[in-house]
């Protein structure tokens, strides 16, 4: 091919259509040569690595070459490194091959890769192969296999972000955002005395983690012989105070990772897991993506990629001074308990809050399933009867939302997929409730309907079942109730609360509703009939003190 001009060659093994433009620069008697020539062994050689390539098989393409266990590593990598989560799609073709004489020639490949919709990255590169004293081999370079490799490199197919969105609260201020938090772990095989380590290490995170003891510390080493262990994960601020002196004992290892987190220590409620998730969809669907080539000095080469624009801040629904509020009054009694508030006209989530002994069970609030107990008395003033009308109170209805599926209690429906209704005492119901079911009860009292609840604004839940309006009799019947139980509980000094108070088994709950609030206590084996009023108390009194803000 004449110098300067621009040739592309396109082949399948041994059969070549060699084009300049639009321009035939061949002879036909030289074309059909070019099309029906037999390839010759180095030709054939090159192929059977192609071919070898594109099966997959990392010995046999190896072993046609000069240098089969680097190029075993290198090409292992290669598949390894552009896998994309699953198996690895490129496909590669030989487009050219120039025997230089006897005993060499020289090559070009075509790859293409694909890593999804839209995500394609193809090349060529080029190579040599020379016939040796085993045979024709190629002579092993590792930019054979992506452009700009060096020798000892690697190529991975990498995910992409863009800056991460922030979280907002109700309030408009910033509640979550991605920062490092540095894990300190403890290495075994890197501490020569482990009682040692972990006395030192206790007792310099006791100022951030009191709890954690040099002995709980030996437990969990003694419970995964030989690994590695998390002692405590610390935010930057905190790390940077401390970091001089966990660097200096035996075995401690930092491991640095970015999450998202809430600014104010003090919420903890299990919505933020759930706010996390709904983070993490948001930059999935936003994610961008590249392929980079590492040289053995670190220095990144990016081949190929798109990075697309950063997805939008969420607005989450949770109020800080309800929801501080409901964390100072959960934690007030020694058994499992758990509060929900619901904004009644939107259906926002606005509080969830947990104390210690519930968040062993799990994110109860929301799928807790507990016998229906009085809630019954509820219940019946709406359905006469008839369960099969309870979903006019929400309950028995399942909420999907981004983050979070929120369950209310279940319903006889014969082909129920939720079962795990906790027995209260010697209590036992077909029907369950949670505690987040209460609270939309409130929240369907105070409205007239059950609303499609939301922890991100604009997200709002999808429902597995229709649910319709409460009927005008029924509905003046249930607030009734609400107004009765509130005065014989002695919260009338609260303007505008009304309430009910109810249990199942030693469980005790409450349900209230206040302005545009509807919020539900329940405690487990509650110590005395008015635990939960006790606890409905100090959350309305932390709410109207500001204290929490």
């Amino acid at each position: 091919m004449g110098s300067g001009r621009a040739a592309r060659v396109s082949a399948k093994r041994g059969r070549y259509v060699v084009a300049v433009g639009a321009t035939l620069v061949l002879s036909s008697t030289a074309a059909v040569w070019m099309l029906d020539r037999p390839e010759n062994a180095g030709e054939a050689a090159v192929g059977d690595f192609v071919d070898a390539l594109n099966a997959r098989d990392v010995s046999a393409a190896a072993n046609l070459t000069s240098y089969p266990n680097a190029a075993a590593a290198s090409i292992t990598q290669m598949f390894d490194g552009l896998s994309a989560g699953g198996p690895p799609t490129g496909d590669f073709e030989l487009t050219q091959f120039i025997g230089l004489d006897d005993s060499s020639g020289f090559f070009t490949m075509a790859s293409d890769w694909n890593f999804g919709d839209a995500k394609d990255w193809s090349y060529s590169t080029r190579g040599t192969a020379k016939k040796l004293s085993v045979g024709w081999r190629i002579t092993w370079e590792q930019d054979m296999l992506a452009p700009d490799m060096p020798a000892g490199g690697s190529v991975r197919y990498v995910r992409t972000d863009a800056a991460p969105p922030l979280v907002f609260d109700a309030a408009q201020n910033v509640l979550m955002n991605e920062r490092t938090i540095n894990a300190i772990m403890l290495d075994p095989s890197r501490m020569a005395d482990p009682v040692a380590s972990t006395t030192r290490l206790a007792d310099v995170i006791d100022v951030v983690a009191p709890l954690i003891t040099a002995e709980s510390l030996q437990r969990d080493l003694a419970a995964t012989p030989g690994s590695p262990i998390l002692a405590v994960n610390l935010r930057d601020d905190d790390f940077g105070v401390l970091e001089d002196d966990l660097r200096a004992i035996d075995g401690v290892v930092v491991v640095p990772t970015p999450k998202l987190i809430a600014g104010d220590r003090r919420i903890t409620s299990p919505l933020l897991d759930s706010l996390r998730k709904a983070w993490q969809d948001n930059r999935d669907a936003t994610s961008g993506w590249a392929v980079d080539v590492t040289g053995p000095d670190g220095v990144v080469t990016r081949q190929a990629g798109f990075q697309g624009p950063p997805g939008p801040d969420l607005h989450a629904t949770l109020d800080p001074r309800i929801q501080l509020a409901a964390e100072e009054a959960v934690v007030s009694v020694g058994t499992a308990a758990s509060i929900v508030a619901i904004q009644p006209s939107t259906g926002a989530i606005v509080a969830t809050a947990q104390n210690s002994y519930a968040n062993e069970q799990g994110q109860i609030a929301f799928s807790g399933m507990y016998p229906l107990g009085s809630a019954s008395h509820l219940v019946d003033a709406v359905t006469r009867g008839d369960d099969s009308n309870a979903t006019q109170l929400g309950l028995g209805v399942n909420y999907s939302m981004p983050g979070l599926d929120a369950y209310t209690g279940q319903v006889p429906s014969g082909n129920n997929s939720i079962d795990r209704i906790r027995t209260v005492g010697n209590e036992t119901s077909e029907v369950s409730i949670t505690p987040f079911g209460l609270a939309q009860i409130g929240a369907a009292i105070a409205r007239g309907a059950a609303p499609l609840p939301s922890i991100v604004a604009g997200q709002t839940a999808v429902a597995d079942k229709e649910t319709a309006s409460i009927a005008p009799e029924a509905l003046a019947t249930l607030r009734d109730m609400m107004r009765n139980s509130a005065h014989d509980a002695g919260l009338d000094s609260y303007g505008g609360l009304t309430g009910f108070s109810g249990n199942s088994g030693d469980d005790r709950w409450f349900i209230a509703n206040r302005g545009d609030l509807a919020f539900a206590v329940y405690i487990e084996n509650a110590d005395g009939t008015d635990q939960a009023v006790k606890m409905s108390t100090m959350l309305l009194r932390e709410m109207d003190s500001g204290k929490a803000e």
